[in-house]
C-alpha cells in the first residue's frame, strides 16, 4: 500500500518544516537503498504545490533515473518472485553501474557533465546521485578533478564528505588536505566510512544514550536525532571536534547526547528546558560549558544546512 496516496495536487500544500522532513526521509531511503519507497515519496512530492521550480525539476529527474535504474522496485515486485536482500543489493548495484556505463557509451562527456553538476550545484539529491554515478565510471581524471576541487574550493562539509566517499568507492588512495569549516584537515581516503557501522563506536554510543532517554520521555524524538546526528558527524569528520569526540571520556558522550536531545526537542516542540535535559544525562554544572559548546555546534550546523538549501 502506498503510504503517500493523496488527493489532487491543488489540495496539497507543504509547509517548510514538513518539506524538510520529507527531504530527510528521501535521503534516508536512498542511503538505505529503499528505492521503491523513494519513488513513492517522489511521486507524492511532485503532486504538491507551492514549491520552488528547482525542487520539481530535481524530484522529476531523480524519479526518472530511479525508474530506469531499478525497474523491479518501480513495479513493486511480488513476494514470490522477489530476490533475497543480498541478491537485491547486488542487482541494484550492478544495474546502477550498467546504467552509468551505458550513459558513458552514449555520451563521452557524461563524466564531465556529472562533475559539473557536483561542483556547481548545491547539495541535493541530484548531486548525491551524480556522485553515485561517478563511483562507477573509470578514469583517473575524475579522481584528479574531485580531489583538486575539494582542496581548492569552498565546499559544504556534507558535500565534501559525500565526495570523499565517492573517491573511496572509486579506489582512490592517499590523503586529501581540505578546509573543513574554519580549519584545515587532512583526511585519508581509504579510512572514510561508507556505512554507519564503519564509524568508531563512540558515534553510535551517543545515539544509544539518546535512544534510552527518548524511549522514556519523548519516543518520536529519536528518529530526528538519528538523522541530525548522522548528518552532523559527516560534516565534522576529520576535524578537531571529531577527534575530540573520539578521544573523550564517557562524560563527553553524555554531553553530546544531551546537546543532541536538546537541539531536536527544541526543533520539534519549541521548548527549551535545558535544566531538565542536563538532568536526564547527568550533566553537572561543571560540564555546562562543554554542553553549551556542543549545542552551539549542532545549532550552527542546522543553520548552515538550511541556508545552503
Amino acid at each position: 500500500m502506498n503510504q503517500f496516496n493523496s488527493p489532487a495536487k491543488e489540495n496539497i500544500v507543504l509547509f517548510p518544516k514538513t518539506l524538510d522532513y520529507y527531504q530527510i526521509q528521501l535521503t534516508v531511503m536512498l542511503e538505505s537503498e529503499r528505492y521503491g519507497e523513494a519513488m513513492e515519496l517522489l511521486r507524492f512530492l511532485l503532486q504538491c504545490q507551492g514549491q520552488e521550480e528547482r525542487h520539481y525539476e530535481e524530484w522529476q529527474s531523480l524519479l526518472d533515473w530511479l525508474e530506469a535504474a531499478f525497474p523491479y522496485a518501480a513495479q513493486g515486485g511480488d513476494a514470490d518472485g522477489a530476490p533475497s536482500a543480498e541478491e537485491q543489493d547486488l542487482k541494484e548495484e550492478d544495474m546502477a553501474r550498467i546504467l552509468a556505463i551505458s550513459k558513458l557509451e552514449e555520451d563521452a562527456d557524461y563524466p564531465d557533465k556529472l562533475l559539473k553538476r557536483v561542483m556547481n550545484e548545491p547539495l541535493s539529491e541530484a548531486t548525491v546521485l551524480a556522485l553515485e554515478q561517478l563511483s562507477y565510471l573509470e578514469g583517473g581524471h575524475v579522481d584528479e578533478a574531485l580531489t583538486g576541487w575539494l582542496q581548492q574550493a569552498e565546499v559544504h562539509p556534507l558535500l565534501q564528505f559525500r565526495t570523499l566517499q565517492t573517491l573511496r568507492r572509486r579506489g582512490a588512495q592517499g590523503a586529501v588536505r581540505l578546509s573543513r569549516g574554519h580549519e584545515a584537515a587532512e583526511v585519508e581516503i581509504e579510512a572514510v566510512p561508507l556505512q554507519n557501522d564503519e564509524f568508531p563506536p563512540q558515534v553510535s554510543q551517543v545515539l544509544e544514550r539518546v535512544a534510552e532517554q527518548a524511549e522514556v520521555h519523548e519516543p518520536t524524538l529519536y528518529y530526528f536525532a538519528q538523522e541530525l546526528w548522522g548528518q552532523f558527524i559527516m560534516s565534522i569528520y576529520g576535524t578537531k571536534e571529531y577527534r575530540k569526540l573520539l578521544d573523550g571520556e564517557y562524560s563527553l558522550l553524555d554531553i553530546w547526547a544531551g546537546a543532541l536531545h536538546q537541539m531536536v526537542s527544541e526543533s520539534l516542540n519549541g521548548n527549551r528546558n535545558e535544566e531538565e535535559t542536563r538532568s536526564m544525562y547527568g550533566i553537572t554544572d561543571s560540564m555546562r560549558f562543554q554542553f553549551e559548546g556542543a549545542y552551539r555546534s549542532l545549532k550552527g550546523f542546522v543553520k548552515s544546512s538550511l541556508l545552503d538549501k
